[in-house]
């Protein structure tokens, strides 16, 4: 069911007006009939629907909400440039909101999310009171409208935290300016409405439009992850991280859900506990209706993606169903990076963090397919930088489509909102929960690696020995929120998850850490150094990785396949000379660019000064007369520069400092959480979004107050200080 057949927009007013991308769409506008005409049949109403999934299309989905503003995790990151954040994306990057309250992304996301949830209602309702609405295509479309309406407030909460609940569609002279409902409410709401309307619903395989149109898979699997959520963490007015538990009557009804569990029962879910046992209720109820198998092949999912193909009853529950050239940035804002290739060129605005690869197994297949360390440029492949992999699941290079040299955004390429392997760790994760590691809960987990580690030659020890030593409920979660990252790096989850978890900050201080031992290993002086051994002692153990990754040239395809990698994350033994006589290379050199392939080395940033006669400069240049052996030493530049020689064997008075610090890419991803994450002792990270002022101005009882939303700094960062080396007589 792509979008660009024919879509009905309904406005935040309730009115209603309808659109075509088709000239060949010739019917009746049901603008011009009341609402009582237009679900009084099945075609009317669809037209109705569409306009509710029609906000996809919008640039504040298509990449802003389904990918570029899910970063600043340690999973998807991308670093802001240096200055003081502006009004602009970078800031959401760099956990900053307090720069954003300007900016017009908040405006439309704010907007959109909540004209798509209106719209929705106004289906909900118009096919609750229409003659034929229990027919079986009608309940139908009345769950979609569920789904589309359950997911936004998914969006929302997960962005803004507290948010305006609308449980009925807006009409002429009703409230639309409403304050904030506690986010936990907000979940229960609509987690009541999905238990209603889902067994009214189509399995996508018995549905029109499959996997392009929500359908009962993906409500059940919907219900699980909001159930979760229901159970998990959130931010409070208070800028605190509390489950509902922790500070509300969860037995009043509106943080109460009533549904019939696995034995026909009917029981209503208040605590952290019922909620876990309806998200593993629900998990069981679509593996026992629906079983499936993972693809042997981790990367199937995503090449379907990129050839346009949609299987139903298969891995993906539900996909976005973008169009060409009307909306969608899968292939430009989020995947692996194009410059002028002959399918068209990216803006690649999401990344992977270099410990993020470093975390995978040696024989997990996900790490090649996830992470997107190459790139196509003028239609031949080239390696990328540590800190500049893209999303490798996604490649505009390879999809079947000729898109075209010029082609930028709308690539057609599908989002995956639910896969099958999120159902069983959603399973393993709450039967953890509420039973510890048992069989039920490993046998989901192993179903999950046994696909990661297909074929590989150490199976045994990555799967069966792995999943069996996780005896304790802590392993067993530290599993789970691992094999998560792994599974879904570049799909949009990891940063909602992190903070149901509450551990957003324990997870990016781990990264940081990791990148900054890693930086501190390819310095075998700085490694040395006592005060970095007792700061650093895991650095040691970080010297057998990759402080830059050789390759060789093996093929012209224009795909992955033509380079050869020595090692994909580990140092040769041969020294750098050695690795280039034997035709390896890290860099490759075409016209004025240089294709790099550093890891290590560029997770730590050297800072070099000089002092002479008790003053400081940021340059030293030596020049040697071979004849009369005087060097010449000139530090600084004109006009505060200093000019001087000194004969063969004598004292230059000259002390140079090389000051080790963090990188300015990992200081830079977390910047707003405490100058870069590593000085951060409450673990509590500014992630809600503020709304902007054009919303507050038009409202009289929204505002930012409260939540941490405004107190984070809006500076460019601290680098953290490692050591400094000083050499007398440079």
């Amino acid at each position: 069911m792509k979008l660009s057949n024919k879509y009905f927009a309904i406005t935040v007013l309730g009115a209603m007006t309808l659109t075509s991308c088709s000239d060949m769409l010739d019917v009746t506008s049901p603008s011009e009939k009341d609402a009582q005409t237009v679900y009084a049949n099945e075609e009317d109403t669809k037209k109705a629907l569409l306009g509710a999934y029609n906000l996809f299309g919008q640039d504040s989905y298509t990449s802003r909400m389904c990918g570029v503003y899910m970063q600043n995790t340690d999973v998807e990151a991308s670093a802001p440039s240096a200055g003081v954040p502006s009004s602009d994306r970078r800031a959401v990057w760099s956990l900053q909101s307090s720069a954003i309250t300007g900016f017009n992304d908040m405006t439309n996301m704010w907007n959109h999310n909540l004209q798509a949830i209106d719209r929705a209602n106004q289906v909900i309702e118009g096919i609750d009171e229409s003659s034929i609405g229990k027919n079986a295509e009608m309940q139908q479309m009345k769950g979609e409208a569920i789904c589309i309406k359950a997911y936004r407030y998914y969006l929302m909460c997960g962005f803004w935290g507290d948010v305006p609940l609308y449980e009925t569609a807006s009409k002429w002279g009703g409230v639309l300016d409403r304050p904030r409902s506690d986010k936990f409410v907000v979940y229960s709401s609509i987690l009541q409405q999905l238990v209603d309307i889902e067994p009214h619903m189509k399995f996508s395989d018995a549905n029109t439009g499959g996997i392009e149109r929500m359908n009962r898979d993906f409500a059940i699997g919907m219900i699980a992850r909001l159930a979760l959520f229901r159970a998990g963490y959130a931010k409070t007015k208070d800028n605190q991280m509390k489950r509902a538990d922790d500070y509300l009557d969860v037995n009043a009804d509106s943080l109460s859900v009533t549904y019939t569990n696995l034995s026909g029962q009917q029981v209503t879910a208040h605590t952290h506990a019922d909620y876990m046992l309806m998200a593993k209720d629900y998990c069981q109820k679509l593996i026992s209706m629906k079983p499936r198998q993972l693809y042997t092949d981790f990367n199937k999912p995503f090449s379907n993606e990129n050839s346009y193909i949609c299987e139903n009853n298969a891995e993906i529950l539900y996909e976005i169903a973008f169009v060409e050239s009307k909306g969608g940035d899968v292939g430009w804002s989020i995947g692996v990076t194009n410059g002028s290739s002959s399918n068209g060129s990216t803006t690649n605005q999401v990344g992977l963090t270099p410990s993020y690869y470093l975390s995978f197994g040696d024989n997990d297949q996900r790490r090649e397919v996830t992470c997107g360390k190459w790139q196509h440029q003028s239609d031949i492949v080239y390696p990328t930088e540590g800190t500049g992999m893209g999303i490798g699941k996604w490649d505009r290079y390879l999809a079947t489509k000729s898109l075209g040299s010029s082609s930028s955004k709308g690539t057609g390429i599908n989002y995956p909102l639910m896969r099958y392997s999120d159902i069983l760790l959603m399973l393993a994760e709450a039967e953890n929960d509420l039973n510890g590691p048992t069989a039920l809960a490993k046998d989901a987990l192993t179903q999950v690696r046994a696909r990661a580690f297909n074929n590989s030659p150490t199976f045994a020890a990555d799967v069966t020995d792995y999943v069996n030593r996780l005896s304790t409920k802590e392993a067993f979660f530290n599993a789970i929120v691992d094999e998560r990252a792994w599974e879904f790096g570049g799909e949009g989850l990891r940063r909602f998850d992190l903070i149901r978890w509450n551990i957003y900050g324990q997870k990016i201080e781990q990264a940081m850490r990791t990148m900054l031992c890693w930086g501190i290993s390819t310095n075998e002086e700085l490694l040395a150094l006592p005060e970095v051994q007792a700061a650093f002692p895991e650095a040691a153990d970080y010297v057998k990785y990759a402080d830059k990754l050789w390759w060789k040239r093996v093929g012209t395809s224009n795909t992955k396949s033509d380079l050869q990698w020595y090692s994909h994350k580990y140092r040769p033994e041969a020294d750098d000379a050695t690795m280039e006589a034997n035709g390896w290379m890290y860099q490759e050199v075409v016209g004025n660019s240089t294709y790099r392939c550093r890891w290590g080395t560029q997770l730590i940033k050297r800072v070099t000064t000089y002092v002479y006669n008790g003053k400081e400069y940021a340059s030293c240049t030596k020049t040697k007369d071979a004849t009369t052996g005087i060097t010449t030493y000139t530090l600084g530049t004109a006009p505060n520069n200093a000019t001087f020689t000194v004969e063969s064997g004598a004292s230059s008075g000259v002390t140079r400092n090389d000051s080790y610090e963090a990188s300015d890419y990992a200081t830079r991803l977390y910047r707003g959480y405490a100058n870069g994450a590593l000085t951060k002792g409450d673990k509590n990270v500014p992630f809600l979004l503020p709304i902007s002022v054009t919303t507050l101005n038009s409202s009289a009882v929204l505002s930012n107050d409260g939540y941490g939303i405004l107190d984070n700094d809006k500076g460019e960062g601290i680098n953290y200080k490692v050591a400094t080396i000083v050499k007398e007589n440079y």
